[in-house]
């Protein structure tokens, strides 16, 4: 007589020999996963890619302030037509440590880029087309560098043509590359300069003069900084504001850069009430954490579907300013994809000098 085996032990048979299945399948393609891993290590080595490691130094020695601003400029038009991807800053926090994490990408180059970083160590990661390592390099300077060509592009679409006088209210480590920037596409004669510190401040107009050819002249207050000058910069970390709408002249255009994150502000508000024209970098970043124009958004001054971007700018889609006694703000964040059009530079130049240490992965 024949023994009959009941269905739901068929049933349990059946659904382990499947998953058995499944799991030398899963297994196999672990297998080929590394072995294509390997073999496209193996090709970049064969025709003589590897990835490469880059220091501070190196990125100073390899980066130019024009050649920067070329770069951002070029990548803000792709966005602005569509072609790049931006990723906006995330972060997450332990006992007092925040580490921030942005990247972005642009497909006609085949490239993209992530950064990440903390108060004590900043890195960006150039990937290739395949998905392939090319280069990890020490940002912190590339990171200043690029923001303050972010300002020069804003400045160059945004401000009078005629701009010779320069506010500037902050005097640390950003400061540097936002006149370095500035002064390329505007003929600047003067810079006022305001910081808390009168030592700080005395002490960088004197490097930056020699710096930069243009003097630079230390005032005792913000609104002595701003109140004759045709571009004005704010580069503070301040959570109350440090720039009053009061102190504007018309025609004035703002470079504002240090409110990245929501607890921050350094524009009151009837400096972003006064604006005719407000250019963000990228418009979900700037939802993210401008502390600036939430608290417009909030008191129904502004809405953020009116925000312009500055790629829509350099793409000509908006223009950055219709009349010359316009006031017109760019709200600077710092993007990623800043961070990629200056490391694709950095890069590629390291690569024809033969610059950066090779790693072994």
């Amino acid at each position: 007589m024949r023994a009959i085996v009941p269905t739901d032990l068929i049933a349990c048979h059946l659904a382990n020999g499947f998953n058995t299945i499944l799991q030398w399948l899963n297994g196999l393609n672990l297998i080929a996963t590394l072995i294509l891993l390997r073999a496209r290590k193996l090709e970049q080595g064969r025709l003589g890619i590897m990835a490469i490691f880059v220091t501070e130094s190196q990125v100073t020695e390899l980066l130019d302030m024009p050649t920067a601003i070329q770069a951002v400029e070029e990548v803000m038009k792709l966005h602005g037509e569509g072609k790049a991807v931006n990723h906006p800053r995330q972060r997450v926090r332990r006992q007092g440590v925040i580490l921030h994490w942005m990247a972005a990408t642009v497909p006609e180059w085949g490239m993209t880029g992530f950064k990440v970083y903390t108060p004590r160590s900043v890195l960006f990661f150039l990937y290739g087309a395949e998905g392939e390592l090319l280069m990890v390099a020490e940002a912190a300077k590339l990171g200043q560098i690029r923001t303050g060509a972010a300002s020069g592009v804003a400045t160059k679409f945004m401000a009078r043509t005629n701009s010779k006088v320069v506010g500037i209210i902050g005097t640390g480590f950003q400061a540097e590359t936002q006149l370095s920037a500035i002064c390329q596409v505007r003929p600047v004669e003067k810079i006022f300069a305001y910081s808390r510190t009168p030592e700080r401040r005395e002490k960088f107009a004197e490097k930056m003069t020699e710096q930069l050819g243009v003097p630079i002249i230390p005032v005792a207050s913000a609104e002595e900084a701003v109140k004759d000058a045709d571009i004005v910069v704010t580069v503070t970390t301040s959570k109350t504001p440090v720039l009053l709408g009061a102190w504007l002249k018309p025609g004035t255009h703002i470079n504002a850069v240090g409110s990245n994150s929501l607890v921050r502000r350094e524009l009151d508000s009837e400096a972003v009430k006064r604006c005719h024209r407000i250019v963000v970098d990228d418009r979900r970043q700037a939802q993210i954490e401008c502390g600036d124009l939430l608290s417009a958004v909030e008191r129904g001054d502004l809405a953020w579907d009116r925000l312009t971007e500055l790629g829509e700018v350099v793409a000509g889609k908006v223009k950055g300013r219709e009349r010359n006694d316009e006031i017109t703000l760019f709200e600077s964040q710092g993007i990623a994809l800043w961070d990629l059009a200056v490391g694709k530079v950095v890069y590629e130049r390291a690569s024809e000098k033969g610059l950066g240490q090779s790693l072994p992965f």
